[in-house]
């Protein structure tokens, strides 16, 4: 619906008209709240989006380094350099670990990569090709991080994403839908009351017209009441009639043309 027919279903009254002026107001400001939030996720997101791809463009290298660090060192150190590198891990030295980003009230999640503990390889390759296994362990670190940082950007893209589109929706709803329904039950409610104040202001002119009706009914009734009060005093101090009374007053009242004074 659009138009006059999109609007609440409310009472026209005064109160009515300042509750949905108090809502038209909270639905400006929380607009105009929603947008500037709308902007700054935008913002972000952006921003996440070029370093997701500048660290898609290093990953290629980074993980083409490490593969070819591996097969440096399996070339010197030979095939069981993999049994031996198992073999004197107990546990992962590098470790990752997930924290939250507050942007404009978004939570999102990064993820972090830490060192836990020394490692317990540095005498793996002593015979031969020790160089080129921590050169290889050097690579996949680099490779770890990288891939850490890819994945914390992706999720914080991905959540900012939903966030957004969210976002939007409810600034399309106010903008389009709860705004304008509120301008069309404001104005609504102020023809409404200007038609009752308009059918007030016409019953009080009627009202006023009666009553001065009446008053000048009262007033001519009180002239004919004080008229018969005189020609019956006239009457009794003559001994006529009062309709002789009467045409007495009545000529007494006629003023005579011929005369100028």
């Amino acid at each position: 619906m659009s138009g006059q027919t999109q609007r609440l279903n409310v009472v026209p009254t005064v109160t009515m008209l300042g509750v949905m002026k108090a809502r038209l107001v909270g639905a400006t400001r929380g607009h105009a709240l929603l947008k500037k939030k709308s902007d700054a996720l935008t913002v972000q997101f952006r921003q996440i989006l070029k370093k997701i791809v500048s660290t898609k463009e290093s990953m290629g290298d980074v993980m083409r380094a490490a593969s070819f660090g591996l097969t440096e060192a399996k070339y010197v150190a030979g095939e069981n350099i993999k049994h031996i590198v198992l073999e004197n891990v107990q546990t992962a030295a590098l470790r990752v670990r997930s924290r939250q980003e507050n942007i404009a009230g978004v939570r999102l999640p990064k993820f972090e990569h830490f060192t836990d503990g020394e490692t317990k390889n540095d005498l793996t390759g002593l015979a031969r090709g020790g160089q080129q296994v921590q050169q290889c362990r050097a690579a996949y670190v680099k490779a770890i991080e990288v891939l850490v940082e890819l994945a914390s950007l992706q999720t914080s893209f991905l959540t900012l994403d939903e966030a957004i589109k969210t976002t939007n929706r409810r600034v399309n709803a106010l903008e389009n839908v709860v705004k304008p329904r509120l301008e069309n039950t404001i104005t609504y409610i102020k023809g409404e009351l200007d038609e009752l104040e308009r059918e007030d202001f016409f019953r009080l002119k009627k009202i006023q017209g009666y009553k001065k009706k009446e008053i000048e009914r009262q007033v001519a009734a009180a002239k004919q009441f004080a008229e018969d009060k005189f020609a019956e005093k006239v009457s009794l101090q003559r001994g006529i009639s009062m309709h002789s009374a009467h045409n007495l007053l009545t000529a007494s009242m006629q003023k005579d043309e011929d005369i100028i004074f």
